[in-house]
This record gives structure tokens, C-alpha cells and sequence, in this order.
């Protein structure tokens, strides 16, 4: 099929409205509700915040706006994308890469969409109300019990693929219409609520407080860099999916950029309202991590009054949040693969998510596993895709005719030459100096890990080039010989 052929029958958003919230969808994950909070709290509270903002809007926010151009400027998915910037061949393996490292992410991250599920339906059974529960104890027989990991694992797997064999609007856009703007009520309740607990301003004043001799750290702003991409998600490969099935009327400044941006935030913003004046009310430890959300605050329902209703909204909502995120991630080798091979959708969604899931059963078997495949994935694997897009887009496509043609065509925000500056030299440039740091962070403490994971990359990048290769030869000579097949009849 051509590539105008393709386009005449790509599927497209059914409203603006469905975009958005799949977007905002897709970027509001498990580190959100958990990771904005602590983070906030352990990197100087209102000063990490100031250097937050700053971040998001001069990196992540023009990088997610040509990542989403990238693909609304091409209409495919992330190979074919990177095939209408480089041609047929070699280079389409840049956009493999971006695919592996998307579905190794989910791999580990559908475990904890199944934690997530787990602990929702036991809200709704009023389980952390009942006077005898205790969290500890009740995490351990969870995480510790391989039948219930695997198996939350498998129904959160299973459910990805009902919602995805729908497509993009009657799947994904249906889903998340009603998932987020849940996901905000719940948190905005649960804040309101939260401000009425003794003790509550302590934990806000723990969040928002100034400690501005943080700004002078480098430590601050490495985390709220890295705040700022996780919670924008530049680089995973989703915007560019997503943006693929945009109008070519759609505002890409706004839905791909800005909106996504505030709103992230905003959610961030209430999460920290809807745990820390409950973890200060109730003496808890305000850094505990993941351990905040699985143990700590099931406690705190416990005692709360009407605690049952405050932990459905909140669990159910947490579940929501990684769900659309798990939709998200998923659909970029779903997308990607049906384009570029003769696969019908269906078969296409069951066999990728057929994949993840059997590639999910150690992480979900083990968390030492599922730890160490975020240090590999997480700290190289997104850098190097995010690289990978942007000087795409900045050096081959050119950042000045895309911004003029594509970025500003249609849009409400005029983007300015500054976003050029910025996607070729600033954001490569930042990147570098991540995976740097990461090999310099962790050469004392993980030699073993971090080798291993700068060697992965390695083997990733030139494997996906030279596969994408052959590939393409292959089809080269098979397509000449049937040439030459058909002109001697």
C-alpha cells in the first residue's frame, strides 16, 4: 500500500477533547500520583518546583511538540515515520529501537498496573477499613505470592488488549474520556479532604516551602529534569504515535505541547495534595516511594472517617492512571507493527500484547527484576529515544520548515525560531548529559549494571539498524526478482 493510500484510511481522533485526554492520559502514569509528591519533598519543596516549571517549558514542552509534529507531519507510526525522514533502509532501524525500548518499558511496567488493579478491588471490598488489616503484612502476601503478581499481571495484560482491539476512538479515546476526568475528581476530593486533617499544613508547607539553597544544587535540577520527561513522556514514542492520527486542522502547539504540560502538572500539583496531609497527619514517612502508595497510605484509610470511600477513590483512580498510561505505551508497537506488516489490527494487538506479556512474567515474578529492568530501560533506554526523535526532527526533517509548515499551520500558539535552538542543540545536548551523568552516578555503586546497560544500548542501536537493513534488502530482491519474474511473461 502507499503511503497515500494509507492515509486515506488512517483512523483519526473523533474530537479534540478525546486527544487531549488520551494525551494527558498517557503522560499521567504510576510516577505522578506517587513519584511528583516525594520528589517535590526531597529536593528543596517549592525550589525544586521553580526549577521544575522552568525545565518543562524550555525542554520538555517544545521537545513534546516535535515529537507529536513527527508524526502528524508524517501520518505513520514510529518506523514509518522515521522512513519518510530517512527513506527505505537502514535508518528505519532508529525507529525499531524506539518500538524495543517501548515494549521492554511495558514489560515491566504491566506488573504494576496489575499491583495497581489488586489493590483497587480490594477498596471496593472495604478491605482496608476492616479493623484487623494491617498494610505491611498485606503488601508482603501480595508481592510475595508469584499466583497473585502473575496473575494481576495477566488480567491487567488481558485488559489492555480488549480496550486496544477497539482502535483509537472506540477503544483508547472512549476509554479515556471518563477515565481522567475521574482520575481529577478523585484527587481534587481526596485534597479537599485531606486539608481538613490535623496536621495538614505541616505536610503542605513540607512541599511548597522554598528552601532556595536547593536551586544552587545540581542534584535539584538533574531531578527536576528528570521529572519533567517522565511526567511529559518526550521520547517514549507516544506522542509521535499519537499525533499520527491528528487532522491535519489539529492544533499541535496546544494538544502536543502546552496542554499536556499544565495539565501533568496540575495533576502532579493535586496528588501532592491528596497524600501529603495525610502522610503528616498521620506521622508517616513523607519519601517513602512506592511504598507511600502500597503501604503507608492504606493506613491512613483505616482511620480516616469514611475511609472506605476515600480509598476507592483513590485506588480506582490509581488504577486508571497506569491503565491509560499501560494503553499508551502499548499502542506504539501496536500502531507501528500493523503498518508495516500485513497484519490485520487484531492480530496485531494480540500478538504484541501476547509478547509483553509473556516478556512481563519475570518482573512480575520478581521485583529485583523489575528494578533492574528500569535502571537499563529507564535511565538509557528513554534518553537514547528521545535523542533519536529529536535530532530527527531537528536535523534531518529541519526544525525551521517544520516549524513553519507543520508546528504553526493551523495553531492558536505561535511557536517562535526559539523552538528550533532548542530541539537542535539544547535537548540533544541535555540528553548527552544525562546518560553521562547516569554512567558517572552509578560507576562506583553499579559497575555491573551500568556497563551492562550502556553495552545493551549499544547492541540495541547497531542490531536494530543492521535487522531493519536486511529486512529491507530482502525486500528489495524479492520485489526485483518478481519484477523480473513478471517482465518475462
Amino acid at each position: 500500500m502507499s503511503d497515500a493510500s494509507a492515509r486515506t484510511v488512517r483512523e483519526q481522533w473523533g474530537s479534540r477533547f478525546g486527544f487531549l485526554m488520551a494525551m494527558l492520559g498517557a503522560m499521567v502514569g504510576a510516577g505522578n500520583i506517587w513519584r511528583m509528591p516525594f520528589t517535590t519533598g526531597e529536593n528543596g519543596g517549592g525550589a525544586f518546583l521553580v526549577a521544575y516549571i522552568i525545565l518543562l517549558f524550555l525542554i520538555a514542552v517544545p521537545g513534546l511538540m516535535a515529537e507529536t509534529v513527527f508524526g502528524s507531519y508524517t501520518d505513520r507510526g514510529v518506523i514509518g515515520a522515521f522512513k519518510s525522514a530517512f527513506g527505505e533502509g537502514r535508518a528505519e532501524g532508529l525507529g525499531l529501537v524506539v518500538v524495543l525500548v517501548n515494549i521492554a518499558l511495558m514489560s515491566y511496567y504491566a506488573p504494576i498496573i496489575g499491583w495497581t488493579l489488586y489493590y483497587a478491588a480490594h477498596s471496593l471490598l472495604l478491605t482496608f477499613s476492616q479493623p484487623s488489616f494491617a498494610s505491611e503484612p498485606f503488601w508482603n502476601s501480595f508481592s510475595g505470592s508469584p499466583l497473585l503478581t502473575v496473575g494481576m499481571d495477566t488480567i491487567a495484560m488481558a485488559a489492555t488488549a480488549g480496550v486496544l482491539l477497539f482502535g483509537i476512538k472506540d477503544g483508547i479515546e472512549r476509554v479515556v474520556k471518563w477515565m481522567i476526568p475521574f482520575l481529577v475528581l478523585a484527587l481534587i476530593a481526596i485534597g479537599i479532604k485531606g486539608l481538613t486533617l490535623p496536621g495538614a499544613m505541616d505536610g503542605l508547607a513540607f512541599a511548597f516551602t522554598p528552601k532556595w539553597e536547593y536551586l544552587s544544587k545540581s542534584s535539584t535540577w538533574i531531578a527536576a529534569l528528570g521529572q519533567a520527561l517522565f511526567s511529559t513522556g518526550l521520547g517514549w514514542g507516544i506522542a509521535l504515535t499519537f499525533g499520527s492520527y491528528l487532522s491535519k486542522n489539529d492544533d499541535v502547539p496546544l494538544g502536543g505541547g502546552v496542554f499536556t504540560a499544565i495539565g501533568n502538572t496540575s495533576i502532579g500539583l493535586l496528588a501532592i495534595f491528596a497524600t501529603f496531609p495525610a502522610v503528616f497527619a498521620f506521622g508517616l514517612e513523607p519519601s517513602a516511594g512506592s511504598q507511600l502508595a502500597f503501604v503507608a497510605l492504606p493506613k491512613v484509610f483505616g482511620s480516616m472517617a469514611g475511609g472506605q470511600v476515600w480509598a476507592i477513590l483513590f485506588f480506582v483512580g490509581f488504577l486508571f492512571a497506569t491503565f491509560s498510561s499501560g494503553l499508551a505505551i502499548t499502542e506504539v508497537a501496536v500502531t507501528t507493527i500493523s503498518e508495516e506488516t500485513r497484519l490485520s489490527r487484531k492480530s496485531t494487538v494480540l500478538a504484541v500484547v501476547g509478547i509483553i506479556w509473556l516478556l512481563s512474567l519475570p518482573s512480575a515474578y520478581s521485583g529485583d527484576f523489575l528494578n533492574t529492568m528500569d535502571f537499563m530501560f529507564g535511565n538509557w533506554g528513554l534518553p537514547l529515544a528521545t535523542l533519536l526523535i529529536i535530532l530527527t526532527v531537528g536535523w534531518k526533517l529541519e526544525a525551521e520548515p517544520m516549524r513553519v509548515v507543520a508546528l504553526n499551520r493551523n495553531s492558536d500558539i505561535h511557536v517562535g525560531r526559539w523552538w528550533v535552538l532548542v530541539i537542535k542543540y539544547l535537548i540533544p545536548i541535555v540528553m548527552v548529559l544525562i546518560m553521562g551523568d547516569y554512567v558517572w552516578m552509578n560507576l562506583g555503586t553499579s559497575l555491573v549494571q551500568t556497563v551492562g546497560g550502556v553495552v545493551l544500548m549499544a547492541v540495541l542501536l547497531v542490531g536494530s539498524v543492521l535487522i531493519m537493513g536486511a529486512l529491507r534488502g530482502r525486500g528489495g530482491s524479492r520485489e526485483a526478482s518478481d519484477t523480473a519474474a513478471g517482465g518475462g511473461d
